[in-house]
């Protein structure tokens, strides 16, 4: 078949190959792999020699990669964590985009374009990449925590604001040409805009909150897991898609509305599950496809202009947002978090200043700019969060955090002859329990809140984050501990906190859990002296009991 028909196999084969191929390279050098994602992108390009992919398809891929992401991140924020970050995340979302867009205004001056050019390109600098957000979030388990639910709250504030700004973009390229438009039909537009967006929310929240747990549980009685599968991705993209087609919602917004009405059952943990595949997959297509916009001669042609950009984004906005979530009274490590996620922009940047081209309310080069922008301040992101981190970890001379976020000061344990559970999850808690009935001394290692809640009142010394960092790792006098229970289903991380324990304690009692034969092979070879497969230990009870006694009895109630 001709090369030409097939542009979309062409976009996702070349994409997901290339970005393999550089991302391997970029984890081999001990960089982030997107960095290795956005030179795919470059390479695949139209600005580049060889194979070049159609931007469009690739844009429109990386859309489904945002939908499944912020479908992802509702599961796991309520109605009560974005209200409880909301008396920051509102004000401070608001004045980051002020003074961001005032800065990208004073560059437009300077480059001696007009004010209202100014104003759109401040604005595409000002709102950060849902994405490379959450992913670094995610990265640093710090997503559940206090501080990633206010950077999450922050960004959708910032997505709101970003569809208002859409949708007045061209009423204010009329009220700024010759003819002008009436003020009251600027006003008009605007409260069309909140209603649809109210109604929508209401929508999601009143009639969302009955229809979408409905559906998924009758779904589960099926005991069909393709079904089920089928079920979340209908529900993440159909919703956004009608969020954005008859509200005027973008579609991130909409699968997280979707998202967050879902993690309410106890479905949600099954759901996210389901997604997480697709999910990554379309995520790296994003990162292909903000590489491939990019003409890479801007950096000869205009770099001290790139390099204002990319100060505003990666510095100015960082320290705006630093200011502001101090102001509110929130500790350092908070504020350096909330500044980090945010230095960097991304996918609704691209849409403002190709609208603002579109209505020619800014130059072309205007373009060049923000795709150079972005490209940089992605790339810098991970080494802003590293820095900012070292920084924020340095609480000395700092007020003590507020009580829903612990503090990230590790004070080695005092404790010896002790269990060490990493993860409190469902398995955890229960391994907890049982530990704590027979009287033994607990170490606990949690990323999520509700778990390091969860076991401070199971009576458990806790370190709040990572297991896999080297930081906790020493911290836990691995050396004198008697066991070492992992827990955790990711199986990249359990194998390094393995690796890392056996090294640290040659004679350590290491039991894992494991979700396929090929897990327990890895594991084995990196220490572990007991690893559990789910499907193994369920076969083995269930013929245990059946060779015990094959007498009818009353159903087994827990």
């Amino acid at each position: 078949m001709p090369e030409h028909q097939t542009p979309l196999i062409a976009a996702i084969a070349a994409g997901l190959m290339l970005a393999f191929i550089f991302g391997l390279i970029a984890h081999r050098l001990r960089i982030q792999p997107l960095v290795g994602y956005l030179v795919a992108g470059v390479l695949v390009g139209p600005y580049t020699p060889g194979f070049t992919a159609d931007p469009a398809l690739a844009a429109e891929l990386a859309e489904i990669g945002v939908i499944l992401l912020m479908f992802g991140v509702g599961l796991h924020f309520s109605l009560k964590d974005l209200l409880s970050v909301a008396r920051i995340a509102i004000p401070g979302a608001i004045g980051q985009i002020a003074v961001a867009t005032l800065m990208g205004a004073g560059l437009s001056w300077a480059l001696g374009w007009t004010p209202i050019a100014g104003f759109v390109f401040g604005l595409a600098l000002s709102v950060a990449s849902t994405v490379v957000l959450i992913r670094a979030l995610q990265d640093r388990h710090i997503l559940e925590t206090h501080r990633g639910r206010i950077a999450v709250g922050w960004l959708v504030v910032e997505d709101l604001a970003m569809v208002l700004a859409l949708v007045l973009l061209p009423a204010l390229a009329v009220a700024t040409a010759d003819n002008g438009v009436p003020a009251t039909r600027i006003a008009f537009t605007l409260l069309i805009t909140l209603a649809k967006v109210s109604i929508f929310v209401a929508i999601m929240l009143i009639v969302g909150r009955r229809v979408i747990p409905w559906l998924m549980h009758h779904t589960a009685r099926t005991g069909s897991r393709e079904l089920f599968r089928l079920a979340v991705y209908a529900i993440a993209l159909g919703v956004a898609y009608g969020a954005a087609h008859l509200f005027g919602v973008s579609f991130a917004l909409g699968a997280f509305f979707a998202g967050m009405v879902l993690g309410e059952t106890d479905l949600s943990q099954r759901a996210a599950e389901e997604a997480i595949p697709l999910r990554d997959a379309f995520a790296v297509l994003f990162f292909v496809s903000v590489g491939m916009l990019l003409n890479p001669m801007v950096f000869v042609d205009a770099p001290l202009a790139v390099l204002g950009t990319v100060a505003i984004i990666v510095i100015g906005k960082s320290a705006a947002a630093y200011l502001i979530v101090r102001a509110f009274g929130r500790s350092r490590s908070t504020a350096f978090t909330v500044s980090a996620s945010l230095a960097q922009i991304g996918e609704f940047s691209f849409i403002l200043i190709g609208l603002g081209i579109d209505l020619d309310m800014v130059p072309k080069e205007a373009r060049d700019l923000v795709l150079a922008g972005a490209i940089v301040s992605i790339m810098v992101n991970p080494f802003v969060f590293t820095l900012l981190e070292r920084l924020g970890g340095n609480k000395s001379a700092e007020p003590k955090d507020t009580p829903d976020e612990p503090s990230t000061t590790l004070v080695p344990t005092t404790l010896s002859g002790h269990d060490i559970v990493i993860g409190y999850g469902r398995v955890g808690s229960l391994i907890g329990a049982g530990l704590r009935g027979d009287g033994a001394r607990m170490i606990v290692v949690e990323a999520s809140d509700a778990g390091v809640a969860r076991a401070r009142s199971d009576g458990a010394e806790v370190f709040a984050g990572n297991a896999a960092e080297p930081a906790i790792i020493a911290a836990l006098n691995l050396a004198g501990a008697r066991r070492l229970y992992v827990t955790i289903p990711e199986a990249f991380e359990a194998g390094q906190i393995v690796q890392q324990a056996r090294a640290a304690n040659p004679t350590l009692d290491i039991l894992a859990r494991a979700h396929s034969s090929a897990t327990v092979e890895h594991f084995e070879k990196l220490g572990a002296n007991l690893i559990v497969l789910g499907e193994t230990e369920i076969a083995h009870r269930m013929l245990e009991r059946g060779q015990a006694d094959t007498s009818p009895r009353p159903a087994y109630r827990p």
